[in-house]
């Protein structure tokens, strides 16, 4: 598939900077603490940006560095950065970029009943869709947008944000959802493995160059990417008990033995409260799935190295037999460990 108008910004423009990022999450979420807060009626949304009937923003912090395309949008609605508009429901449409692909419908259907209570709370983002006048992208708030349509409603209030269709709208929006630990690996596992599909990027190294993120957790969920969507769904509910690890032995396990077992193997994670330890072993073939993993008998060791770092022991190195490897480690730094895990899964990890 040929790149679309809409991966423009996805490959053409520059990657964003962490500063960049961090400066871009912080404004939407001083928008939103602002529009919280202030629940005076001047403040009362108008029907549609054309309604607004407001005198065009001067140049400041928040126009200077604005799109020409938005400008353009922006004067021509009478629109003011940070305004809150209502839009119709049937104008918004998903982005091609949402970070997000799974949304659990008991969750939709609780937010329904408290929006149909209470009314919508918090606004949503938008992005122009400035070659369709009229339709908007949802950049932050597909939840919200889905639960209304449950509920029955017409409109969503909205916030019109200055931002491409591509690379920076879906950082921002993975990167919100992390903050609100809403971003799940099997999110990643579908929208990055369809990144890759349609070309976007020529390999993982390449996407996760451009996420800025490790490549052994790009490679961890593209692996995931391979089960089936029914099998994903059972997991992503519980993101306590179906983190990447988790996930991946599952992922082994399916690969092995199918649906209907790992179906099975779910089941029993959630109600035994399985460690990926015993799970690991259960694909292993060391246990069925139908038992508990036995504790091992003492073995001794073959041979052990010692691992210091800046001088200081912090654990061991153990080999057993032919095929078992045991590393212990301790009294490391949050940093240092992740950094590690990250390493011995990339070793670990087959290349996609």
């Amino acid at each position: 598939m040929k790149p679309s108008q809409f991966a423009k910004g996805f490959q053409a423009r520059p990657d964003t900077t962490s500063s960049e990022k961090r400066t871009a999450l912080d404004r939407l979420n001083a928008i939103d603490d602002l529009v919280k807060s202030d629940s005076s009626p001047a403040t009362k949304p108008p029907q549609h940006p054309r309604a607004a009937n407001l005198a065009p923003a001067a140049d400041n912090d928040d126009t200077a560095n604005e799109s020409a395309e938005y400008r353009t949008w922006r004067l021509a609605h009478g629109y003011s950065p940070g305004q809150v508009v209502d839009l119709e429901l049937k104008a918004i449409k998903p982005s091609p970029f949402n970070p997000r692909h799974f949304y659990l419908k008991a969750s939709i259907a609780e937010l329904a009943v408290n929006l149909a209570k209470q009314g919508q709370q918090q606004a949503i983002h938008v992005i122009p869709d400035y070659a369709n006048p009229g339709t908007y992208f949802v950049s932050d708030g597909g939840r919200r947008v889905r639960a209304l349509k449950e509920a029955n409603k017409e409109t969503v209030k909205a916030i019109v944000v200055d931002l491409p269709i591509g690379i920076q709208s879906y950082k921002l929006g993975y990167d919100l959802n992390v903050q609100r630990d809403s971003q799940t690996v099997f999110d990643n596992a579908i929208v990055w493995r369809r990144f890759l599909d349609e070309q976007h990027f020529q390999s993982q190294k390449e996407l996760a160059e451009h996420l800025g993120l490790d490549e052994s957790t790009v490679a961890v969920a593209l692996s995931l990417s391979k089960l089936p969507e029914s099998i994903m769904q059972e997991m992503v509910g519980r993101p306590d008990r179906f983190g990447s690890n988790m996930a991946y032995q599952v992922g082994r396990y399916h690969a092995a033995r199918g649906v209907d077992a790992t179906l099975r193997l779910i089941n029993k994670i959630v109600s035994d409260d399985l460690s990926t330890r015993q799970v690991a072993d259960i694909v292993k073939g060391r246990t069925g799935p139908q038992e508990s993993p036995k504790p091992a008998g003492r073995q001794r060791y073959a041979q052990r190295m010692e691992i210091k770092l800046d001088g200081v022991s912090v654990g061991d190195l153990k080999s057993y037999g032919d095929d078992r490897l045991e590393l212990r480690l301790r009294g490391l730094s949050r940093e240092k460990r992740d950094e590690i895990l990250h390493q011995l899964e990339l070793i670990l990890l087959p290349k996609q």
